[in-house]
């Protein structure tokens, strides 16, 4: 059975090779650093327990691991065809020779060629962790939104945009002080919205501003293709997921990555959505496999702690809503939504400008913007959905402390069981989506496109969705009635938010309707490539229904309970969107 190939000289060199920085940032080791300065000490540990545990269940199936090596080399060998690069070169024959010889093998080779391919993928998976990296990037942090936006520029436009004042493009709002207690008595996760592949960016420099710790997270392996993005990532706890890999073997160890670092207390940061969201809505479907993996992170911190007579560390959940005013991507997230939705009935027109520039253009429109994004970190759970308070101890929904522990204990004992976890992880699912509707931040752009569109979709009786986005300069209403219509649906989105069911923008708050058009036409007009709508002759034109649709989706979810006499038709159709209201 050949060794497998080595990964590519020329990314493992770009990745591993020693860093040099400045003396200046150097960093002594202190009892007080975030338990993830230490990582790259124990590294090796954490790759050897993932790959021994997955190993372990992959062998637990009677009969199943020629089938499994099996399954795993035919879809590398159809991947890896037709990828014809690099990687293809290095790993396809070996891949074929498992094929080739699987049949013939003993059960201790099947069992070795298994540990082989387990250990690589671990290797490849695990991240890495750099204080010297951490120390530089808190000093140019303010501006790495820009700097990514024009990595040609890094050293220098990265550090002039901090000038800008970060706090003035990223507002932090909500439980801060709660996750301050929280990240100092236990294991914290954070599980924000996702809407760009910004976001990422935005967490970390709002954790950096909050001097709270790092978190590790999974990124996709396109993102370090890129020299300075991978630099920063592959160095301050990403970890790689390479999603073209579908093989239940690499899923495993995925999963298990993600259970032994929530073991050992490494905070961490899921997207539970998955992807970022294609129509602009709030997530309501999740993907929940990295997430439940925290809950049998603590099932097995419970087992372990019991052995020892201690308590197991407590794992929280902290739901953050990622609120943006102009999202980089919103025309190509919006051509997939409705590409997908319409199939061969609509479609994409591709006008956009080449992507740097577009990069460029969106962080010049932020930097005049202001309040351009707002982070809001709603309450904390524990794994099974309960509410903690800043101590950390788990509360019944009467206030009353309860041990979470009970939650994986059966006769006494506390036990691994992942058909008891699945149902733990759908139930800790559903009350995450309720966090992201009561925590999300309705911005001015957004709550001017909903006005706007479910006025396109009262003038539009008859029509579905793919008719009514090709109504480009078709639909106008007069600026008065404009005016008159925002104003009753901010004040019955202010009722809504009074009860604790939404949150507002101040900006949506403090200005007049007419500032509000204006604010959001300014911050449209100049980034996206062909306006939305324009004032004419006292008229409110509408320009581009789709992209009004992508903003105004974030408000689907509210929509019949903000509309006002005669547009409730228009409401519940645009409820409709998104399946109605949640339960």
């Amino acid at each position: 059975m050949p060794q497998p190939a080595p990964k590519s000289s020329r990314i493992r060199d770009l990745l591993t090779k020693p860093i040099r920085l400045p003396q200046w940032l150097a960093k002594r080791p202190s009892v007080d650093d975030p338990r993830i300065f230490g990582f790259n000490e124990e590294r090796d540990a954490v790759v050897s327990e993932v790959s021994t545990r997955v190993v372990g269940q992959c062998l637990s199936g009677r009969g199943e691991l020629e089938l499994l090596l099996n399954d795993s080399a035919h879809r590398e060998i159809k991947r890896l065809e037709k990828q014809r690069d690099e990687e293809a070169r290095e790993w396809l024959g070996f891949w074929q020779t498992v094929v080739r010889k699987l049949a013939r093998m003993t059960e201790t080779e099947q069992r070795e060629s298994l540990r082989q391919i387990v250990d690589s993928m671990a290797t490849d998976v695990a991240g890495n962790f750099d204080p010297r990296v951490y120390s530089f990037a808190q000093r140019v942090i303010p501006g790495m939104i820009a700097g990514v936006m024009n990595p040609k520029q890094l050293a220098v436009d990265a550090i002039n945009a901090g000038k800008v004042g970060a706090e003035r493009l990223v507002t932090l709002t909500g439980h801060l002080d709660e996750l301050h207690s929280l990240s100092r008595v236990g294991t914290v996760i954070v599980v924000p919205t996702h809407s760009s592949n910004l976001d990422s960016l935005a967490i970390g420099e709002s954790l950096a501003r909050e001097e709270l710790p790092p978190v590790v997270y999974g990124a996709g392996k396109n993102l370090f293709t890129n020299p300075i993005i991978s630099f920063f990532m592959h160095n301050l706890g990403a970890y790689r997921i390479d999603r073209r890999i579908s093989s239940r073997i690499y899923k495993q160890v995925l999963k298990t990555y993600s259970c032994v670092m929530i073991e050992r207390g490494y905070h961490s940061l899921f997207f539970p959505g998955g992807t970022r969201s294609r129509s602009g809505m709030i997530e309501r479907h999740l993907k929940l496999g990295l997430a439940g993996t925290a809950v049998e992170a603590f099932a097995r911190n419970a087992i372990r702690a019991r052995k020892t007579g201690e308590a197991p560390t407590p794992i929280f959940f902290v739901p953050v809503t990622i609120n943006y005013a102009l999202v980089l991507e919103a025309e190509s997230l919006i051509a997939d939504y409705l590409k997908e939705e319409g199939q061969a009935r609509y479609i994409i027109e591709d006008d956009e400008f080449s992507q740097l520039d577009r990069w460029l253009a969106f962080f010049r429109r932020l930097t005049s913007y202001g309040a351009a994004c707002v982070l809001r970190y709603g309450p904390a759970i524990d794994p099974f959905g309960n509410r903690v308070d800043e101590r950390g101890r788990s509360l019944a929904p009467n206030g009353r402390v309860i041990d979470p522990v009970s939650y994986v204990t059966h006769r006494g004992e506390p036990v691994l069981d992942p058909v008891r976890d699945a149902a733990y992880t759908r139930e800790l699912g559903r009350e995450l989506v309720g966090h992201y509707r009561r925590e999300t931040v309705i911005m001015t752009t957004q709550l001017v496109a909903h006005v706007l569109f479910r006025r396109l979709v009262r003038e539009t009786p008859g029509l579905d969705l793919f008719g009514r986005v090709r109504r480009r300069g078709e639909i106008s209403w007069d600026h008065a009635e404009y005016v008159r219509s925002y104003l009753d649906t901010r004040e019955r989105l202010r009722e809504l938010q009074r009860a604790g069911e939404v949150q507002i923008n101040s900006y949506v708050e403090t200005d007049s309707a007419e500032r509000a058009l204006e604010r959001a036409l300014e911050a449209w007009d100049g980034y996206h490539t062909r306006p939305m709508a324009r004032i004419a002759d006292g008229q409110v034109v509408i320009e581009d229904p789709a992209l009004l649709l992508y903003y105004q989706n974030r408000l689907v979810t509210f929509a019949e309970r903000i509309a006002g006499e005669g547009d409730e038709r228009a409401a519940r159709e645009i409820a409709a969107f998104g399946g109605g209201e949640l339960p």
